[in-house]
């Protein structure tokens, strides 16, 4: 997901769920216990001050205490490996005096109780969002529960509540050294008014912002966790799907259904939107016969299909042909960029491209279904937002959202995928298929059909000009990126503000933090004929690579060192000469190079800034060649997300973002040829393997900025890093993405 801003907000409205309450539920299965609704202050002030927090007094069911002490908690944001049930059960366990390892946690179903982004209103799990945006919701949950459990425990102890107070899991009576833990309370605790005044508590903290272990290791390394493609229902068909060579175009005759029928174990046969489904008593002997299918495929009158002649140079030329072209401003505009480029003693002008990228999640697309006696519908689906699926899931059954559940298993990682991006999921297959057969549908996309129908990070170019004055300072900066973001592809221009900006497009060329008096960056808007969507760190993650690889480019031109360069221009804001500062510390000093390291192989280092998802992050990338290509030793990651919780969770997140980052930069892309994708499974979409991981070196910085993202922050700075070690390397500039692709020779 992308930024905060009002197009992403307007882009994530839709139908207002309806609460599946899971009270009683719990009660039954748990043997009783608290089950906590929250009460917030109306106090417009601390509202506004705590990010809307009179909106989540709605918010039930939270937490269940057992009798034996153990907790369970409901969280808004799922989990796919970036640690987010630890993190909020840390902030949990604070405000509640608990022990983190009592916590046991589960993505909350769908219901308005959970939406707890903007203003009450929405919920995701992804823009880096959950942590930063929710930290004060989940210190007044805490604190709740915890007021709780204090007048439980002054009712049977019979004493004043404020002779009270609280160690890890125990309600304290000091004066008679009596001690209650909470699993005695729950019960009682629970009958009481919820106050509508607990506050968090002041002072040092116990777990905040201390490294604490991850509660989901051992369940993830004994093989006890369970993800979507592990589901299974009494009485389950297994679907496997062939999709349309070319998106858009539909199923005609299958002209071997017959003989796929015979076929050892097959159920039955069915077209799909764009789509052939094989039904069969095994996952393996669908797929075998969804293989063998010899489908007529057509194009529906009116239906878009993705041209034939469709190609990702040709796309890049398209793109390439607007780079001049008259677009809408950025809101960050400042002064007047064109007199200024006119009147600069320098310019310079470069175009930068990055391709087509595919999510290549560990898990592939999956999705259970099961229509009950009862008129309910039970879906297992890894997702990123319950109440987007529910509804979606509601208009593809022809139910009432009351009667979905949406069950969410822990994601094999997402990275922006697990949204859904049009009518072609496989949830929408399941249901359909599970109605058709009338018995519960498991539908599994093999690796070819998920690279064949991602939802692409797009295709992207910018063309960038600066101009510089006679002393080598910066005083005019313009680009133009022509394309499409995903807010713009999804949720059309019409919600992104007049005149129309796809912040997805342009951030990371926009919204820069150098003291630059002229600016301006253009939005053009070019349509992609390909299914386009998030991808971590969104237009960062290309856009980052176009702006800082540009900056020493402009920095040469002035015959500037890059980081004395980027100092100059960053002489008013403390908060980044420090993580600069920070960056150097951690990788020993600055040395642009070329040099020669100890193993005596020559070697230089890149410098790249970033300010995504509400933090700072400033990375140095150390490279050398080896018969021609990039190899990256080192890469130094510094970062202020503001305040943190979780350091181990951070550092855990920088490593893995940088890693996707060199990925990404190295070797992926998906190209597009006779309006298909050419890369449809790992034997030709190149990924970074381990052994070609170098070490990531982490320092976290608290500036006591307001509290940033994490999960895709580390990404960006990357590329640009790696590029500008190159650069300093070999004097050749990498302005096309990946790397892989071209040969390289020392200067």
């Amino acid at each position: 997901m992308t930024r905060p801003d009002d197009a992403l907000a307007a882009a994530l409205q839709g139908d207002a769920p309806l609460n599946l309450s899971r009270r009683a539920t719990l009660a039954a299965a748990l043997g009783g216990g608290l089950l906590l609704a929250l009460g917030i202050p109306q106090r417009p002030a601390r509202a506004q001050a705590m990010g809307g927090l009179a909106h989540a007094r709605k918010v039930p069911s939270y937490l269940t205490i057992r009798p034996d002490g153990r907790i369970l908690l409901q969280n808004p944001f799922a989990e796919g490996g970036q640690g987010i049930h630890t993190a909020v059960a840390q902030i949990v366990a604070e405000e509640l005096d608990a022990d983190l390892a009592a916590f046991e946690v589960q993505t909350a179903p769908a219901g308005a109780d959970y939406q707890v982004l903007f203003n009450g209103t929405r919920r995701v799990t992804g823009g880096s969002f959950s942590i930063r945006n929710t930290f004060a919701h989940f210190r007044v949950l805490g604190a709740t529960a915890r007021a709780m459990l204090l007048a439980a425990g002054a009712q049977r102890l019979g004493v004043p509540l404020g002779e009270l107070t609280t160690e890890p899991g125990f309600v304290v009576h000091a004066a008679s050294s009596r001690r209650i833990p909470y699993g005695e309370l729950a019960e009682a605790a629970a009958a009481l008014p919820v106050p509508g005044d607990a506050e968090p508590r002041t002072g040092a903290f116990r777990l905040i912002g201390t490294p604490q272990k991850r509660l989901d290791t051992r369940a993830k390394s004994t093989g006890q966790a369970q993800y979507g493609i592990d589901i299974r229902v009494d009485g389950m068909l297994q679907g496997a799907v062939i999709h349309a060579p070319r998106a858009g175009a539909e199923p005609g005759e299958v002209l071997n259904e017959a003989a796929l029928k015979a076929m050892p174990g097959v159920h039955s046969v069915h077209r799909l939107p764009g789509a052939v489904a094989v039904l069969a008593d095994s996952f393996w002997r669908a797929r075998k016969a969804a293989a063998a299918a010899e489908i007529a495929w057509t194009a529906l009158s009116g239906q878009p299909v993705v041209a034939e002649d469709f190609s990702s140079p040709g796309m890049l030329e398209a793109l390439r042909t607007q780079a001049d072209a008259p677009g809408n401003p950025a809101r960050d505009m400042q002064g007047d960029a064109a007199t200024a480029l006119r009147g600069a003693a320098k310019v310079v002008t470069a175009d930068y491209d990055a391709p087509y990228l595919a999510h290549a999640q560990l898990e592939p697309p999956s999705a259970t279904v099961r229509f009950n006696a009862d008129g309910t519908l039970d879906v297992w689906t890894p997702n990123q937002s319950p109440e987007a699926f529910r509804s979606i899931a509601a208009r593809e059954s022809e139910l009432a959202e009351e009667k979905i559940r949406i069950h969410t298993p822990l994601l094999g990682g997402f990275f922006g995928r697990h949204f859904t991006y049009g009518s072609i999921h496989p949830m929408n297959q399941a249901i359909r298929l599970a109605r058709a057969v009338e018995r519960p549908v498991k539908v599994i996309w093999t690796r070819e059909e998920e690279f064949a129908r991602d939802a692409y990070r797009p295709l992207s170019m910018a063309r960038l000009r600066a101009g510089l004055d006679a002393a080598g300072r910066i005083v005019a900066f313009h680009a133009t990126v022509p394309g499409e973001g995903p807010v713009a592809k999804h949720f059309g221009t019409a919600r992104l503000g007049t005149p129309p900006l796809d912040t997805s497009a342009v951030e990371g060329v926009a919204f820069k933090p150098y003291a630059i008096p002229n600016r301006r960056v253009d939005w053009v808007h070019v349509p992609h004929p390909v299914n386009i969507g998030f991808w971590r760190s969104v237009g960062h993650s290309m856009n980052d690579f176009f702006y800082e690889s540009f900056l020493d480019e402009v920095a040469e031109a002035a015959g500037a060192d890059p980081l004395a360069f980027r100092r100059a221009h960053l002489a008013e804001s403390p908060r980044h000469l420090a993580l600069l500062d920070a960056v150097m510390e951690l990788s020993g000093g600055w040395r642009r190079g070329p040099y020669q390291a100890a193993d005596g192989t020559r070697r230089a280092r890149g410098l790249a800034m970033a300010s995504p998802f509400g933090s700072e992050v400033a990375t140095v990338a150390e490279v050398s060649l080896r018969e021609g290509e990039v190899l990256v030793h080192d890469i130094f990651v510094a970062i202020d997300p503001g305040s943190i919780v979780n350091p181990a969770i951070i550092k855990a997140q920088v490593e893995s973002a940088a890693c996707i980052g060199l990925s990404s930069a190295a070797f992926e892309e998906v190209v597009f040829e006779g309006g298909q994708p050419q890369q449809r499974n790992f034997d030709s979409y190149r990924i970074l393997s381990r052994a070609e991981m170098p070490k990531v070196h982490v320092r976290i910085v608290e500036s006591g900025a307001p509290m940033g993202g994490v999960g895709e922050p580390g990404t960006p700075g990357v590329p640009p890093a790696v590029a500008n070690a190159v650069a300093a390397l070999t004097g050749r500039r990498l302005r096309s993405l990946p790397f892989g692709k071209h040969r390289l020779g020392e200067a």
